[in-house]
C-alpha cells in the first residue's frame, strides 16, 4: 500500500504537464483526462525500477495514447452538421476548458485540428514542449529525419502565408482587435468608430437567427447588430484566414464560425460571417 501511495504521489507531480500535452494534442479536456488516466493505469502495470526518467516515460505513454486516439477518430470535430453547438449558443460550458482554450489560443487549436495525427504529435511535442526529435521518432514510428519533416510541415501550416505585407497585417489586426473589443463590451460608440459608414455585413444563414437578412448595410445597422454578437465574441480570436487577418470563433477550440474582413485605412468596410461546414473546411486558417 505504501508503494502504491508513493507511486501515486510521484505521478501527481507530472499530471499537470501530461494534461497540458494531451490537451494540445487532442483539443478536448475530457479526452485529455482520459489519456492521462490511461497513462496512470499503464504505470501501475509497469516495473518502475526499469524506468530511467519518469517524466519522459509518462510523456511518451500519453503521446502514444493520444496518437492512437487521433488515428481512431471517425469524424472531424469541426463537422457541425449545420448547427451551432449548445455551448456556443447558450451557456458558457466548462469554465476550465474555456480557460485552457484561452491560454493555448483558440486559433492554434483550430489549426492543430487540421493536421494529420503524426504531424500534430510531432509539432506539439517539439515546438510546444521542446522534446528532441530522436525521442519523438519512436512515438510516431518514424526516423528522426522524417519526424523533423512532419513537424516542419505542421509548422508551415500553423504559421501560414500571406500576400499582405507585414505592416498592413499588423495595422489590420489592430483594427479587427478593436472591433472585437467593442463587440465584447457592447460598446456601440466604439463600433461606429471602427466601421466604415457604408460597411456591409454578409453572413451564412446558419450564423444568423431565423428571419435575419444575410446582408446588412450601414455602420449603425451593423453596429447595433454586432452588439448582440457580444456573447459569441468571447470565443473569438484574430487569425490568418485565407491569407488575410480575420476572426475565428471556436468555443473549446472547435471552429463554428470564421469571419473574413476587409479593412481600408483604419476602418472595416465589409465582413462576412462563414458558418456553413463545407465552407469552413475549405478555409486556410493559420495563427497570427
Amino acid at each position: 500500500m505504501a508503494e502504491h501511495d508513493e507511486l501515486a504521489a510521484r505521478f501527481e507531480t507530472h499530471r499537470a504537464q501530461l494534461r497540458a500535452v494531451a490537451y494540445r494534442m487532442l483539443g478536448s479536456l475530457g479526452e485529455a483526462d482520459d489519456a492521462v488516466q490511461e497513462a496512470w493505469l499503464r504505470l501501475g502495470r509497469t516495473d518502475v525500477r526499469e524506468v530511467e526518467s519518469m517524466a519522459a516515460w509518462l510523456r511518451t505513454v500519453v503521446s502514444r495514447v493520444c496518437l492512437d486516439m487521433l488515428r481512431s477518430r471517425k469524424s472531424r470535430r469541426e463537422d457541425l452538421g449545420g448547427n451551432l453547438p449548445d455551448e456556443f449558443a447558450g451557456g458558457p460550458g466548462p469554465e476550465e476548458e474555456i480557460l485552457l482554450a484561452d491560454s493555448v489560443g483558440r486559433a492554434l487549436l483550430v489549426v492543430l485540428d487540421t493536421l494529420g495525427p503524426d504531424e500534430r504529435v510531432a509539432f506539439v511535442l517539439h515546438d510546444l514542449f521542446a522534446v528532441p526529435f530522436d525521442r519523438i521518432a519512436p512515438i510516431v514510428d518514424r526516423s528522426p529525419v522524417t519526424t523533423k519533416k512532419l513537424a516542419s510541415r505542421a509548422r508551415q501550416r500553423v504559421r501560414g502565408t500571406s500576400p499582405v505585407p507585414d505592416a498592413d497585417l499588423a495595422r489590420h489586426r489592430l483594427v479587427i482587435d478593436a472591433f472585437l473589443a467593442a463587440s465584447r463590451g457592447g460598446d456601440l460608440t466604439a463600433l461606429l468608430e471602427v466601421l466604415a459608414p457604408d460597411v456591409v455585413r454578409r453572413a451564412d444563414p446558419a450564423a444568423l437567427p431565423p428571419g435575419r437578412s444575410t446582408v446588412a448595410r450601414g455602420a449603425r445597422v451593423v453596429a447595433k447588430e454586432t452588439v448582440g454578437f457580444g456573447r459569441r465574441s468571447r470565443f473569438a480570436e484574430t487569425a490568418l484566414v485565407d491569407g488575410s487577418v480575420g476572426v475565428v470563433v471556436a468555443p473549446r477550440g472547435r471552429l463554428v464560425l470564421a469571419i473574413t474582413v476587409t479593412v481600408e485605412g483604419d476602418r472595416i468596410t465589409s465582413y462576412e460571417v462563414i458558418a456553413d461546414p463545407d465552407r469552413l473546411r475549405q478555409l486556410d486558417i493559420a495563427v497570427l
